[in-house]
């Protein structure tokens, strides 16, 4: 790098533009600042050789030309120690100015100071010495990058007051640069902050043609996405030539087809000052244009003709702090400069190629604006962070400062160290050479054509913090949303209850679909729904989830009573039933029933009608292992009696003279009892098997219907369980045939009516349950089934057991062996 300023600065001597000292703006003192200024507007030249132009040949600068006089302001009050008498002591600083222009000049410049740099002699030479100990400026970023790499290599410390782009923050990279204006990396944030405040997602992103732009747009497009922030168009403004006419055109009709109200123009004052006059001529109206701190004070574009026309401006502004002393030193700078030079203290010409004179710009008389002010005050703050790093450095802290020698990389760890207050405002770096300071929000604020700035909020980048109030801009739409905030949004945000479904390759344009039953959505800006929990539900497009109605016969509710009224009317019955039987044993017509087989009946269906308790309140385990098998043993084993006791009743009076010696092997060898037990254990053995492959357990049916839950025991209608549905209904079958087969028996031994009467009410009751089970699984479909069980117990007591217990309690002249004797001779005399 050496090698390349030498050369550089033996080009300069040889072309006869060498910057020589005592041609400059230049004061002499104890310590040098070397100072960048845009004095002149001169664009760059097409051409990838340096350009040679004289930045006088530019327009004057009015910006700059309050910048140098802040720089000159600040060297002063530190001078006379007007501000601070403890800072400095003893001690003068110096400058030089540059005047800035472009590119070729920002490099020119540094190589010269460079150059100085490497012709000092050794010795603690210090008056008069001119080599810079900091640089401060230049003011874009576009001309900052050559010298902040350049001045970076030599460790020579620079500060600049208006270059914000994040790149320069790279330590590697630049290691020697400070600045006293925020980054863009801060800038983007609050920009999109802003968005997002007032839910702008639908935006045009514009920038311009210079690092500036392009790493901002860069920025601001990948921060977007993080908020839901769609680009609808991207467009980079280039210089304003006679071939990029068309190019502007094209970016302005890329606005107006996009249909987008929010325009964020991420651009340099100079290059954006070229596009408004064609969004002017193209007659857009209405929009929000949200603008860098660059451009969005700046009077070069707020000048623009017709510029009130183009919709609400909204933009981001350093915070604004003036100066105290200085609109009154800058007012009495004509006199003063012309005093300097008639005493040969300062020459007014300004280096940069060619020179620049001082005294003809400040005859101009130039206007000093909030945004000037607000650039000068970081000019400002620069020249006092290098006069506090000087401090330190000659250890002027004990009263008295030593004189001694101080290299540029000497102040470098310094200046990262600084903090000093300035007015109400503490100066410092952050480890980026960054200030950790925020920005204001402004507008445009438009009376007729008369143009001034409202601050409406403000920045702070740590903690974030935007606040903005609405009230204070003048929203600038149409007629319709006259006073309101303009709506900037492809696609209006989904109600609760509906997703987004994305419509095209921006996911801010979307359809909106309800959500479908089972599943809510109580936000927007969601592409899918949450799922109820199992024990909810909900309709369609719905926002929240109801509890489902839990489905249970309740130990308390009034159908549940009224039907363990009747469970307990059934106990009692069976029960008493067996009370009368079993005092009445030995009697005829005990005896015709089947005798101890009717107490087993009876002990069956008490068993088979506490079966149905297992149906009431919520389902346990032991009740679902119970309930079926329990009522289908149970009243399997009364069926299987019934058969049993009707087979004999007609071997005994059909087939005994036919088979007579078969009836008595099979009644003489416990015939009945081993049929009863081998049915009865057949089923018994089919229930445990079931059981014990597929047990039955509480479950919840939640698909029968949307809005309840089934509490009920799984396998309800299983395959085994269907078998031994079936089983008992081949038994129910076989039985009434053996009692219809004895339908012309004797009275007292005629049980096909009771039996038909029995089985037709148990059969009635379970296909009536199972009919109503498939249509419905509510509480009347689970009381279908208790009183399925009960009449089935009931059916079997009413026609079998009741007219027999009739006629022991209240016909006992009946139940006589005479008057049995006299039915049975009165059968064999007819059937002779």
């Amino acid at each position: 790098m050496g090698v390349c300023v030498i050369l550089g600065w033996l080009v300069l001597v040889l072309t006869g533009q060498r910057l020589t000292e005592g041609n400059s703006l230049q004061l002499s003192g104890d310590y040098s600042i070397s100072c960048l200024f845009p004095l002149h507007n001169l664009a760059t030249s097409g051409s990838n050789l340096p350009d040679m132009e004289a930045c006088k040949k530019g327009k004057s600068n009015k910006h700059g030309y309050h910048l140098i006089q802040a720089m000159r302001f600040a060297v002063e009050e530190i001078n006379n120690g007007t501000k601070n008498q403890h800072l400095l002591p003893g001690v003068t600083l110096g400058y030089q100015a540059y005047d800035i222009c472009n590119t070729p000049a920002s490099v020119l410049a540094t190589l010269d100071l460079l150059a100085q740099q490497l012709q000092r002699t050794s010795g603690n030479k210090t008056g008069g010495d001119q080599r810079a100990v900091a640089v401060i400026g230049p003011d874009s970023s576009s001309y900052t990058f050559p010298p902040a790499a350049m001045l970076g290599s030599y460790l020579v410390p620079q500060i600049s007051y208006e270059a914000t782009n994040e790149l320069l923050s790279n330590k590697h990279l630049y290691p020697s640069f400070f600045r006293t204006i925020p980054s863009d990396r801060n800038q983007v944030d609050a920009m999109i902050q802003l968005l997002v405040r007032f839910n702008w997602t639908w935006i045009v992103l514009l920038g311009s043609d210079n690092s500036y732009g392009l790493q901002g747009m860069q920025r601001l497009s990948q921060q977007a996405a993080y908020y839901d922030i769609c680009i609808a168009y991207q467009g980079v403004i280039p210089d304003l030539t006679s071939a990029t006419n068309q190019t502007m055109r094209s970016i302005v009709k890329g606005i107006l087809k996009t249909k987008v109200n929010t325009i964020v123009v991420f651009s340099s004052k100079s290059k954006v000052s070229g596009f408004f006059p064609f969004v002017i001529e193209q007659g857009v109206t209405g929009k929000v244009w949200i603008g860098t701190e660059d451009w969005s004070v700046a009077t070069l574009v707020s000048g623009i003709p017709g510029i009130h026309t183009i919709g609400t401006v909204l933009g981001i502004s350093i915070k604004y702090a003036a100066i105290a002393g200085f609109e009154t030193f800058e007012s009495h700078v004509v006199s003063k400069l012309l005093r300097d030079t008639s005493n040969g203290m300062m020459d007014l010409r300004v280096d940069c190629l060619q020179n620049t004179d001082l005294y003809s710009m400040a005859v101009k008389n130039f206007s000093l604006d909030g945004y000037d002010m607000t650039s000068s005050y970081n000019v400002y703050k620069a020249v006092y962070a290098v006069a506090h790093a000087l401090h330190q450095a000659l250890g002027c802290d004990s009263g008295e400062c030593q004189k001694i020698e101080v290299q540029p990389w000497q102040l470098l760890p310094l200046l990262k160290q600084v903090r000093f207050s300035v007015g109400n405002s503490s100066v410092y770096f952050d480890e980026n050479g960054d200030p950790p300071t925020g920005y204001d929000i402004v507008t445009w604020v438009w009376r007729g054509t008369e143009w001034s700035l409202r601050v409406v909020g403000s920045y702070t980048p740590d903690p974030t913090d935007l606040t903005v109030d609405p009230a204070q801009i003048e929203w600038a739409s149409d007629i319709d949303n006259l006073g309101k905030v303009p709506p900037s949004i492809c696609s209006p945000e989904c109600p609760t209850g509906h997703r987004k479904l994305q419509t095209g390759q921006h996911k801010c344009c979307f359809d909106c679909l309800a959500c479908p039953a089972h599943t809510f959505l109580n936000s927007t800006g969601s592409t899918w729904c949450q799922a109820c929990e199992l024990h909810q539900w909900s309709t369609e497009a719905s926002k929240v989830c109801l509890d489902r109605t839990v489905l249970l016969l309740a130990w308390d509710a009034p159908l549940s009573l009224a039907l363990l009224v009747l469970l307990a009317l059934t106990l009692f019955m069976t029960l008493g039933s067996g009370v009368v039987f079993l005092l009445n044993l030995g009697t005829p017509v005990a005896k015709s029933a089947g005798g101890r087989t009717c107490l087993v009946m009876l002990l069956a269906l008490t068993a088979a009608a506490a079966s149905a308790l297992c149906h009431f309140g919520l389902p346990s385990r032991p009740a679902c292992l119970l309930k079926q098998p329990l009522f289908v043993f149970s009243f399997t084993v009364c069926l299987a009696c019934v058969t049993v006791r009707s087979f004999q009743v007609v071997c005994i009076f059909k087939l005994s003279s036919k088979l007579p010696r078969a009836y008595d092997t099979w009644a003489k060898n416990h015939g009945p009892e081993v049929t009863v037990l081998v049915v009865s254990m057949t089923v018994l053995s089919m229930s445990a098997l079931r059981v014990a492959l597929n047990p039955p357990y509480p479950s919840q049916d939640v698909d029968f219907y949307s809005n309840c839950i089934v509490t009920e025991c799984s396998n309800t209608l299983s395959f085994g369980a269907m078998i031994e549905l079936a089983y008992v209904s081949v038994l129910s079958m076989l039985c009434f045939s053996f009692s219809y087969m004895g339908k012309d028996l004797p009275a007292n031994y005629n049980e096909a009516k009771c039996i038909t009467f029995s089985l037709m009410v148990y059969m009635i009751s379970w296909i009536s349950f199972f009919t109503i089970y498939f249509v419905t699984r509510a509480e009347f479909a689970m009381a279908m089934h208790v009183l399925a069980i009960v009449s089935s117990v009931l059916g079997i007591l009413g026609g079998y057991f009741m007219p027999k217990v009739y006629i022991m309690v209240l016909r006992p002249k009946m139940n006589t062996t005479a008057h049995f004797q006299n039915c049975i001779q009165m059968y064999t005399m007819n059937k002779q």
